[in-house]
């Protein structure tokens, strides 16, 4: 068999996916080829090299993995907006006329959001104690998820972030740092911070600043909960209000979920953490999860989540997996809901779930009804930003969800999509329009807003700022 003939083959057999073959230095003596193929994860690579290997006369030099060289870098960098053509650009964006702008602003302090990059500028800041489902692996290896949020800024609303990686885990520091660096920030979006340390991180700074802080592992998840759910019980016919919920993880997530449910009317929450559920007799519950306990488990449910679960409406997991089973999920209530959200592996496999529950929502991209972050933060701060606010009220985040939640209409509504894709067309510029308006409304002005339609990526970007 040809050469090439050889490696594709061993590729396929070993479970690969050839994708291209090319030639990449030929000699007389032996010929170096450049091979791409799909594999499932690092083993299987390890399995396809070896088959490579395994081929008399072949020798694999060098593995590259497409996700490594995405991050080669980074994926940021600065860009100059003024032109720097000639001396009078430089005159004008540098010195000597820079020093007026300094002047005004000096005199003017307010004006800094206006004449330069505070009013479209975001600190994504975090101490890497919690970072994705991963734990503490520390502020530099926290730096490529930080650097990916600040790409979804730019990407879906046009806003400039920066990651701000903490060498610490103390408060009283992460607390100091972050107002020290605030002046050049319009706002700041605090990221993978471990509970219970995020919620006094999120409660200081909002008192000190007078920029919109947001904790997204908190808030943004609870947006976007509450959207789906919404549309998830308007298709079943069921009300929040009547609902009874049982939720798995009081963790930051999972706190900040059950608050913005119980605000948006929910009445029946009964809460697990690992010693489990969340009732009047525990005593070992820290000042957050004691003051929940006054507004949920009204019926003081002291069982099992397999307990609790029956005859239940919703399940909604921000844990670990396999905290349920399928027959949980079959002795829930009719029309089910289950909102299984750890990530990468949920509390229950999609699929088993879906056997007895009507609604099945992950935070995974490759199963229907993603419950995905994207959808809440970077309206929510292009909202703020635009508006000129710095205090995010339950308000605002109930603002947001419902400008999600109105992204699927009656005719698209089914099981299998209940919230919109972080691509729907429409998805940042109706949270940011209602985001506004709560905020003009607050404060008793009017901002025009953005138009919903958008013809093109150009348009949506240019009818973003002042």
């Amino acid at each position: 068999m040809h050469a090439r003939g050889l490696i594709v083959s061993a590729v396929a057999k070993a479970g690969g996916i050839v994708t291209a073959l090319d030639v990449a230095e030929p000699t007389p003596g032996s010929v170096k080829v450049d091979l791409s193929c799909d594999a499932r994860d690092s083993d299987h690579v390890a399995q396809i090299v070896a088959a490579l290997d395994a081929i008399d006369g072949c020798r694999v030099a060098k593995v590259s993995d497409r996700v490594f060289l995405a991050h080669l870098g980074g994926k940021l960098e600065v860009a100059v907006k003024a032109p720097m053509r000639h001396r009078d650009d430089l005159a004008r964006i540098y010195t000597p006329g820079v020093a007026r702008v300094c002047e005004a602003i000096a005199e003017h302090p307010e004006d800094v959001r206006r004449l330069t990059i505070k009013r479209n500028t975001v600190a994504v800041v975090t101490d890497g104690s919690a970072v994705l489902g991963l734990g503490d692996l520390g502020p530099a290896a926290a730096m490529p998820v930080m650097e990916g949020k600040a790409a979804l800024f730019k990407r879906f609303a046009n806003v400039d972030a920066w990651p701000i990686c903490i060498s610490s885990n103390d408060v009283d520091e992460i607390v100091r740092t972050v107002e020290l660096i605030a002046t050049g920030f319009g706002g700041i979006n605090l990221e993978d911070i471990a509970a219970p340390r995020c919620f006094e991180i999120e409660a200081r700074l909002r008192e000190r600043l007078d920029i919109p802080v947001f904790h997204d592992d908190q808030h943004g998840t609870a947006i976007v909960v509450v959207a789906a759910l919404r549309n998830a019980l308007r298709l079943v016919g069921k009300s929040l209000a009547q609902a009874r919920i049982v939720m798995s993880g009081a963790g930051a997530a999972g706190t900040a979920v059950c608050k913005l449910l119980l605000t948006a009317g929910a009445t029946d929450i009964v809460m697990y953490d690992l010693d489990g559920a969340l009732h009047r007799g525990r005593t070992d519950l820290d000042p957050v999860r004691t003051a929940l306990l006054e507004s949920m488990n009204p019926r003081n449910v002291t069982g099992s989540i397999s307990e609790a679960l029956r005859d239940a409406d919703v399940f909604i997991g921000l844990s670990a997996p396999g905290v349920i089973t399928a027959d949980d999920v079959a002795g829930m209530a009719r029309d089910s809901i289950v909102f299984a959200l750890a990530n990468p592996e949920p509390e229950i496999e999609p699929v088993e779930a879906a056997e007895h529950a009507l609604v099945v929502a992950t935070g995974r991209s490759d199963y229907p009804n993603q419950i995905n972050n994207v959808l809440a933060f970077p309206g929510v701060f292009r909202g703020m930003l635009d508006a000129g606010g710095y205090t995010i009220t339950d308000e605002v985040l109930l603002a947001a969800a419902d400008a999600i939640a109105d992204c699927v209409n009656d005719n698209e509504l089914s099981s299998v999509y209940i919230v919109p894709s972080v691509f729907h067309p429409e998805v940042t510029t109706r949270v940011t329009n209602a985001v506004r308006r709560v905020v003009e409304r607050q404060r008793g002005d009017s901002i025009p807003p953005i138009p919903v339609s958008r013809a093109s990526d150009d348009e949506s970007l240019s009818s973003f700022g002042s």
